[in-house]
């Protein structure tokens, strides 16, 4: 947060923005889809990612429009005791969500290097899934659930995205200039999945090995990945109350 402080509004905004650019809803779900066999459906990958930038455009909107007293209220209930025991406890539960989510990721690894067909199921789901999505006969409404589910699942733990949304509702301006840099934050977004739908559409045979690793890692490593975001998020908020409410910890070593 210190460092996005020092930037200038526009660039932290930008670099919250391609971060939540490579959440599961905004990168990896439109990667199954390039990475389907045959061309790729470019009418459906789009609207896809027009579903996906519109949810979070109006996400923000609300949150923008309802935020300033939330953030006030927020700072007052932080700064009471009440308040940094509620950040402590906050702050222990993503730890140890964090490390739960590791644990299982960790057996679920085993189980499959041991052959257990069971560790596979989800991507074996996932596959069938994008069958029926790109079936001819799929409508729209279908393809733009796929995107609105994603974003209703997500959005409460993309934590870019909650400080972006956070900094735009303190910065001195107004209204019609923070809407027009949540447009922005919102392209952004999407801004790595349609670099890559472009390489898929202008050099299908060159780029599709690549794009399968690329997909394969980011379906591997998702479930590690969150569990360091949730560990380090939460240790993070633990050591903070705890020095708020002057709670020394004992040094090991």
């Amino acid at each position: 947060m210190d460092i996005l402080h020092t930037l200038p509004l526009p660039a932290a905004l930008a670099l919250l923005a391609l971060v939540d650019g490579l959440s599961v809803g905004t990168l990896l779900i439109p990667l199954f889809l390039l990475i389907a066999p045959g061309r790729p459906r470019v009418p459906r990958i789009m609207l896809y990612l027009v579903t996906i930038t519109v949810f979070y455009f109006a996400v923000g909107v609300l949150f923008t429009l309802g935020i300033v007293n939330v953030i006030d209220l927020g700072r007052e209930f932080l700064a009471s005791t009440a308040g940094r025991f509620a950040m402590l406890a906050g702050g222990l539960v993503m730890l140890a969500l964090g490390i739960w989510i590791g644990v299982l990721d960790a057996r679920r690894r085993k189980r499959a290097a041991a052959g257990d067909p069971t560790a596979l199921e989800g991507r074996g789901r996932l596959l069938r899934w994008r069958e029926r999505l790109l079936a001819p006969g799929t409508g729209r409404a279908a393809v733009m659930g796929v995107p609105l589910a994603a974003g209703l699942a997500e959005v409460a733990g993309m934590l870019p995205y909650l400080i972006g949304m956070t900094m735009l509702a303190d910065a001195p301006i107004g209204m019609p200039g923070r809407f027009a840099m949540l447009a922005g934050y919102c392209m952004v977004m999407i801004l790595p999945a349609l670099l890559l739908l472009g390489l898929r559409v202008a050099a299908a045979g060159s780029v599709e090995r690549p794009l399968r690793r690329f997909t394969g890692w980011m379906q591997r490593t998702g479930a590690e990945n969150t569990s360091w975001v949730f560990g380090i998020v939460g240790l993070l908020l633990a050591r903070s109350a705890f020095t708020q409410l002057g709670i020394v910890l004992p040094v090991v070593g």
